[in-house]
């Protein structure tokens, strides 16, 4: 089975896949207009089967719900959120000691939040 990992976020997107019981990050997306496109695409190179978007508290919380619903609606996957509490600081932590650039950082972070929402769920 393959999986997709979701941070959302309101200017970035980050993914990460589950193939073979390997995660592995993949990129950032933009949250703009072309979203769903781009993430229907990846989806159909990665040949996923489920997604898991993680989700947290306060006003961000209610448009990753809103996300998703739009995502459900467009899809026929399993698609459940998951509590992201610290997974950007544990990303962080993961990044610092990958000993990866600190000019990559803001490109990156976001799809190593994923990979880390995505460990949770799997157990990888």
């Amino acid at each position: 089975m393959n999986y997709l990992g979701i941070d959302f976020g309101t200017k970035n997107i980050g993914l990460a896949v589950s193939t073979l019981g390997i995660i592995s990050p993949i990129h950032a997306i933009k949250n703009d207009d072309h979203v769903f496109d781009n993430l229907k695409k990846i989806i159909v190179d990665y040949k996923i089967d489920g997604i898991y978007v993680g989700i947290s508290e306060g006003d961000v919380s209610i448009m990753t719900k809103t996300f998703v619903d739009k995502l459900r609606s467009m899809l026929q996957l399993n698609i459940e959120t998951v509590e992201e509490a610290v997974s950007t600081i544990e990303a962080q932590q993961i990044y610092i000691q990958n000993k990866n650039k600190k000019k990559d950082y803001k490109k990156l972070i976001d799809s190593v939040a994923a990979a880390v929402i995505l460990r949770r769920v799997t157990g990888y």
